[in-house]
């Protein structure tokens, strides 16, 4: 039987969710209240790693597997770079506002690109944190890597 007790298991169950929820909104409302999108992707990142350790590491590859978690981090960073240089390109200065929001209402529309921005960080963040995870979960006291 991999991984933990049934009762951690089950309440890892019933909190996953929500972590994920919170990680989301967190990445989401960021331009609007403390958070962003580090803070959003290590909360989802955290997410995926408790569920490895309650379930197994071998349950967690089968959801997000290593190959998955490195092209979330491309697709993140790419993400990220095409809205800096592309999008400031059209709007012809670096990270330029090209997304004009409206009246600062506390909306999810009035950041500009800071909310595309938040999205890109939030997926690299967690994608990379949790490929660390995985990538040093491979490494225990006493297995034998050759």
């Amino acid at each position: 039987m991999k991984g933990m007790t049934p009762i951690v298991k089950e309440v890892t169950a019933l909190v996953a969710g929500f972590i994920a929820i919170f990680g989301a909104h967190v990445v989401f409302h960021g331009h609007l209240s403390p958070g962003g999108g580090f803070p959003g992707g290590v909360i989802l990142a955290c997410g995926l790693i408790l569920l490895c350790l309650a379930f197994g590491r071998e349950f967690v590859t089968g959801l997000v597997g290593e190959k998955t978690a490195t092209v979330y981090d491309c697709v993140g960073a790419l993400a990220f770079l095409f809205i800096g240089t592309v999008l400031g390109y059209y709007g012809g200065v670096f990270f330029s506002n090209v997304l004009v929001g409206g009246k600062p209402d506390f909306l999810l529309t009035d950041g500009g690109i800071i909310l595309p921005c938040n999205v890109a960080i939030g997926i690299k963040v967690g994608a990379c944190l949790f490929g660390a995870f995985l990538a040093l979960s491979l490494f225990r006291p006493g297995s034998k890597t050759t």
